[in-house]
């Protein structure tokens, strides 16, 4: 259970996480898009050394591999969502995230493979980052990436 007196800054520096840069958009949307208090993030693909994590799991890349792609992804969704509120400390909770996985009809493990995302947010925001979660298995991702995630999330004014 994280330390709840720490800030969210120290709780990644704990877990050994250094946020990247937020990545730009990759065609005609926005990163993030709010609603009063609410904060929706886009779809944030897997990405591994800087390139779309390709892979389609159930054919040639497993549940594990898989789980990790989906906590790379996490980490970019925390840059991109403080980016947006100046700074994650302002986070209330964490709503919402839905996960694509690239699969095969036969994988029926995409509630795993999600797990990466909402147990890294567990670890960096507590009781906070429990949150609804719908995890889906789908034909193919942009750039054939293996794992896609959108998250919702409440903030602080």
């Amino acid at each position: 259970m994280p330390n709840p007196i720490q800030t969210i800054t120290q709780r990644l520096q704990n877990l050994g996480i250094e946020l990247p840069p937020a990545s730009p958009p990759a065609a005609a949307y926005v990163m993030s898009a709010a609603i009063g208090s609410t904060v929706f993030l886009s779809g944030h693909i897997a990405k591994q050394h800087g390139k779309p994590w390709v892979g389609k799991l159930g054919l040639d890349m497993d549940t594990v591999t898989g789980k990790l792609a989906a906590r790379a992804i996490t980490i970019d969704l925390l840059a991109t969502l403080q980016e947006h509120a100046g700074s994650l400390d302002r986070v209330k909770r964490i709503v919402k995230v839905m996960g694509l996985v690239n699969s095969t009809a036969e994988f029926t493990e995409h509630h795993l493979v999600i797990n990466g995302c909402s147990e890294l947010l567990f670890d960096v925001f507590g009781e906070s980052g429990r949150h609804a979660r719908s995890a889906f298995g789908v034909a193919q991702i942009p750039l054939g990436a293996c794992v896609e995630i959108e998250l919702i999330a409440e903030l602080h004014p």
